[in-house]
């Protein structure tokens, strides 16, 4: 899993990796032969706090239906 984004360098076949890391863009060169599988790995992370938002909305749905009957008991 990687964070981040890939970028294209301006007026260049050159890509960029972009993450935000303590506060500041760190940007590293990304050989053009490793973006499939770093692209691959920005999907897995993206798709892994898809799935950790997705089980949040349901703990708090769950969390809020139980304050509701504890109050009407």
């Amino acid at each position: 899993m990687e964070r981040g984004k890939i970028c294209q360098m301006k007026n260049r076949q050159h890509f960029n990796h972009q993450t935000w890391k303590n506060g500041a863009n760190v940007v590293r060169y990304v050989p053009k032969d490793e973006l499939e599988a770093l692209q691959a790995d920005i999907d897995s992370y993206n798709q892994f706090m898809d799935l950790v938002q997705q089980y949040a909305d349901e703990i708090i749905r769950i969390t809020r239906l139980e304050r509701k009957n504890n109050r009407k008991a």
